[in-house]
């Protein structure tokens, strides 16, 4: 299964949620890939730290072969690095990543992650897809290869307008690249249970019919903890209401 966690708006929280769950899947025994195309690299910061930087080679030496035509192409495998929790591995994105994007637009390589990810599913058992704060080159590539996507949300006016924009791209991405694409579910995220505004917001949204995740993911500052000793919270604190928000979280993917 391969699930890529986009939203054009920034500050939603991707990154966490595709690390987050990558390794509880990987805690469950699952072979997890977690491949990071995001030139901020957040995902691939949140799991290596420090060793993030120096870690070669990267989803950017990947295009940049491809842009290469190589006749000596190296295997799938070669870009992936493991990471220090048991059955979890990562594709590592590079801030240059980005430079490639005119490129790889020009010469249409819209498909070649969808290769990639093609030979890596072979391998791995679940595949997570961080992807950029942005509807440009990269996540559409991803959303191309991928057979679903998670949306994270924040409950407030400005996400939910982007949201309809969103969903609108991701059908047209269905119907002329990848018909087996689903919208597998909104993630609510720094969810304020007590507030009416979150409760009203995501009642309206499942009354429309969208297809909201039952469980949400509570406002921590244990995260901001998570985040700076590279531990996902099921590693850093498993019996923490946001470690078990995301289990549940979890249980609800299709195939868990």
């Amino acid at each position: 299964m391969k699930r890529v966690i986009f939203n054009q708006k920034g500050g939603v929280g991707k990154s966490t949620i595709a690390v987050n769950l990558a390794a509880i899947a990987a805690s469950q025994g699952k072979r997890t890939l977690l491949i990071d195309i995001d030139p901020q690299c957040n995902s691939s910061r949140y799991v290596l730290g420090a060793a993030a930087h120096a870690a070669t080679p990267t989803l950017k030496d990947y295009f940049e072969q491809v842009l290469s035509f190589s006749q000596f192409a190296l295997p799938a495998g070669h870009y992936v690095h493991p990471t220090p929790f048991e059955n979890l591995s990562l594709v590592v994105a590079h801030p240059e990543l980005g430079d490639l994007q005119s490129k790889l637009e020009s010469r249409n390589k819209i498909y070649k992650l969808r290769d990639l990810l093609r030979e890596l599913g072979k391998e791995y058992d679940e595949i997570f897809i961080d992807t950029p704060p942005a509807y440009n080159f990269f996540s559409q590539a991803a959303l191309i290869g991928a057979d679903s996507c998670l949306i994270p949300f924040d409950c407030d006016d400005f996400s939910r307008q982007a949201l309809y924009t969103l969903i609108n791209n991701i059908k047209e991405i269905k119907a002329d690249h990848n018909s087996d694409l689903a919208i597998e579910g909104i993630v609510v995220n720094q969810f304020q249970p007590r507030a009416s505004l979150p409760r009203r917001m995501v009642e309206q949204l499942t009354e429309e019919g969208l297809p909201v995740f039952e469980n949400k993911l509570s406002s921590s500052i244990r995260i901001r903890e998570s985040h700076e000793r590279n531990l996902p919270m099921i590693h850093l604190d498993r019996n923490h209401k946001l470690s078990q928000e995301y289990l549940a979280l979890y249980g609800e993917l299709k195939g868990s």
